[in-house]
């Protein structure tokens, strides 16, 4: 008898409709999956056979083909186990099959039959909906991911017996699951850390606040303890919330590559990444055999911090050059070639030397200077016209330290850089690709930076001296237009362009002595 169950698979960060066919007739004893299958799928077949014996069926004497269609797209994953199990089932005459065109099944079985949470419920619950189904039956601890989807109906499983249950019309408790999206999102509007926090260090708060407003990248340069990994942490607490399409594509990226936490509906607060120095190129941009997407584009929409900068392979800092001019990333293998997302504002932070303490007033730098330069030339010159603020950030003093005073709020600022953000909305409005002054195109730049004669004086002579390249100039322009954004002002002014040439100090202070 055959049967046949709609599943999903994940494919990039969207998944695609699975129709798992099951064959069952007389013959020698066989269980065979086709369909391209890896090891994990194949293996389903021992974790079926037990799921189902101990969920109180005997299993059949049969010979089974499961067909997993369509069958020239690589099946990878535990995720058709629950499917399977009931096709075998419904052959068997033991489950209605009635509705089994109208849900999408997903979920991997225990040997007690009990289910397993899987990876990229959300994206498939996405395209069930885009296939007209009326629901999806899936682990319970998938069933929050999947309920953010509107259109579609999400029944939580705990085990095999009540998914068998559910479609014999004898389950009491199946009612679909609700979420309040609101909700979720001003669970995630409370952030533990918080700028006031932060003793001192008010210009490189401004720095932060420019950076944030126009989403900007950034590198602070200074000695150790002087708080840059503290101020790196507070940065997503100044941002602006994530919008629900934000957060749906943020959560796709989680899901997918199975970071979410259990239970977790939604990615509702900007992501901060800090992966270790040590970490690959694959690991940093993504990789493997089926490509799964790296730090780049688990930090999408939110803030990657790269820490000890200068400590990184240079490779892996290299290949970070094209995801940050694309906001994507294509990883291509021989089997398939997937692009992930990878819009993030990267943070950096490294010291001034390999001691740490060259230019400190208070303690001795032992390095000379040939391994000062070696030490700063580990950072590429392209990769650092790619961060458009580059700060100091000098040792704290003690009276600042001591001072009774707390800093000002995250909220407070976050104000400040929502507003600014909204100016560039109704700016960029025409154009769908760009939603903050850092994404803008050099056409853009020319139409929407023009400078007065005293800004352009300015400029230029920063520009002879500095011997800033081509795309130093751009950063400067798209940062003077985040400032004067601050400030409120339609055009730039000379002190909005005074402000952008600072934070461009590192490159006569370093890379000019190369």
């Amino acid at each position: 008898m055959l049967s046949k169950v709609m599943s999903g698979a994940v494919l990039g960060i969207d998944a695609y409709i699975v129709d798992v066919e099951v064959d069952l007739h007389f013959g020698l004893a066989y269980f065979a999956i086709v369909g391209l299958p890896d090891g994990a799928v194949r293996e389903s077949r021992e974790r079926v056979k037990a799921a189902i014996t101990n969920t109180g069926f005997a299993f059949p004497v049969n010979r089974i083909i499961v067909n997993l269609a369509p069958a020239d797209i690589k099946k990878e994953g535990s995720a058709f186990d629950l499917p399977v199990a009931l096709g075998i089932l419904s052959s068997m005459g033991m489950v209605r099959s009635d509705d089994f065109s109208k849900y999408l099944l997903v979920g991997e079985l225990s040997l007690d039959g009990s289910l397993r949470p899987i990876h990229g419920a959300l994206s498939i619950a996405v395209a069930a909906r885009n296939r007209d189904l009326r629901g999806v039956l899936l682990p319970e601890e998938n069933a929050n991911e999947a309920a953010v989807v509107e259109g579609i109906e999400v029944y939580p499983i705990r085990t095999l017996a009540e998914a068998i249950e559910f479609f014999n019309g004898a389950s009491e408790s199946a009612a679909p699951l609700t979420l309040d999206v609101d909700a979720l999102f001003q669970e995630a509007a409370a952030y533990e850390l918080d700028f006031s926090d932060v003793k001192g260090q008010e210009h490189v708060k401004r720095a932060l606040e420019v950076s944030a407003a126009g989403a900007h990248n950034i590198l602070m340069i200074g000695p150790p303890g002087s708080g840059k990994t503290m101020l790196a942490k507070r940065i997503p607490s100044i941002l602006p919330m994530m919008s629900f399409e934000e957060a749906i594509g943020t959560t796709k990226i989680h899901s997918v590559a199975g970071v979410l936490p259990g239970k977790t509906a939604l990615v509702g607060r900007r992501p901060f990444r800090s992966p270790h120095h040590t970490i690959s190129s694959a690991g940093l941009i993504g990789g493997g055999t089926i490509p799964r997407p790296g730090e780049v584009s688990l930090a999408h929409n939110g803030v990657l911090f790269l820490d000890e900068l200068p400590e990184f392979n240079r490779n892996a800092l290299e290949v970070m050059r094209q995801p940050l001019e694309d906001a994507e990333v294509t990883i291509s293998r021989a089997a398939m070639s997937l692009t992930y997302p990878s819009r993030f504002m990267l943070v950096s932070a490294m010291n001034p030397c390999p001691c740490g303490f060259l230019g400190d007033s208070t303690r001795h730098c032992t390095c000379v200077p040939a391994v000062v330069q070696r030490y700063m030339a580990k950072i590429s010159g392209p990769l650092m016209d790619r961060i458009d603020i580059h700060i100091e950030v000098p040792a704290v003093h003690y009276r600042d330290l001591s001072a009774p005073h707390n800093g000002e709020a995250s909220l407070a600022i976050r104000e400040r850089v929502q507003q600014a953000r909204n100016r560039q909305e109704e700016r960029f409005a025409a154009d769908q690709s760009v939603f903050c002054n850092a994404h803008m195109t050099t056409k853009q730049i020319r139409s929407m930076c023009r400078l007065d004669s005293d800004s352009q004086t300015l400029l230029e002579t920063a520009m002879e001296r500095l011997g800033l390249s081509a795309r130093a100039y751009n950063r400067i322009l798209k940062v003077s237009r985040t400032i004067a954004d601050l400030a409120a002002s339609e055009h730039i002014r000379p002190e909005h362009v005074s402000e952008a040439i600072q934070y461009r100090s590192l490159d006569r202070e370093f890379w000019l002595q190369r």
